[in-house]
């Protein structure tokens, strides 16, 4: 399992790394992690897509599944039957965000992984395929300004800040007070403050270098740039959302 990991995740990636390195990034590793880390993000956009439209679908389908537990309180194959047959109506999984987190998370980690470890000489001949070039040294200033081989509170701060910012884009805007929030709903809300504060304790508190706080500041602007487009896209051009909206309305 550690040798598949290594041959189809961590090393193609940590040569991808290397070649950005040599060809784009003017000899900053800072540049070239940003640039790879964008692309991968671009690679993975239809599954951040589906898995946002999906949430957004149910959420919007919350009230209706409120019913259908308060209807069938006391008979769960009913319940579980009816709730079957709304997410059939609507073309929606509700384990779809867990199936898509499964999918992402071995090229997540390998991600990771390549900005967590230092590039050695022995990384170098080791993990590098033969046809990359072999740069004879490696420059940890990013941009002249934060040394990636060590912690920065600032690329820390930043990283938190856009992780909250991206937390906040993705909730479905609703004004009920707290009470008449479901347990999914009131621990989204919750969320948007936890993670980004797990996050600078991750990042801060373990020592990590600034090489994986930059990789994580970057996939969370990406992510904020990317979760502004898909909420604009699922309001104005997704047909099953207005559906969806067009119904609730109608029955409110």
């Amino acid at each position: 399992m550690i040798y598949i990991f290594n041959e189809f995740f961590y090393r193609p990636l940590f040569n991808a790394l290397i070649f950005l390195y040599n060809s784009v990034s003017f000899g900053d590793l800072g540049v070239a992690i940003v640039v790879l880390t964008i692309l991968i993000r671009i690679i993975l956009l239809p599954l951040f897509y589906k898995s946002a439209k999906d949430q957004a679908i149910m959420q919007r389908l919350m009230p209706k599944i409120k019913e259908i537990q308060e209807n069938h309180k006391g008979d769960r194959e009913k319940q579980s039957k009816a709730m079957m047959g709304i997410y059939r109506e609507h073309k929606v999984n509700p384990f779809s965000g867990f199936f898509m987190l499964l999918i992402q998370l071995p090229i997540l980690i390998a991600l990771y992984q390549v900005f967590l470890k230092e590039i050695t000489a022995e990384s170098l001949n080791n993990v590098l395929y033969s046809f990359i070039f072999k740069p004879e040294i490696i420059n940890y200033q990013f941009l002249g300004l934060v040394d990636l081989s060590q912690r920065s509170l600032i690329i820390v701060v930043l990283a938190s800040l856009a992780q909250y910012f991206q937390g906040k884009l993705s909730l479905v805007k609703n004004n009920k007070p707290a009470k008449d929030l479901s347990p999914a709903e009131a621990m989204g809300r919750q969320m948007v403050f936890i993670a980004p504060a797990l996050t600078f304790v991750f990042l801060y508190s373990f020592g990590l270098p600034s090489a994986v706080g930059l990789y994580w500041l970057t996939t969370s602007v990406f992510s904020v740039i990317q979760q502004i487009a898909i909420n604009k896209r699922l309001q104005v051009n997704d047909e099953k959302l207005v559906e969806i909206d067009k119904k609730l309305h109608h029955k409110i």
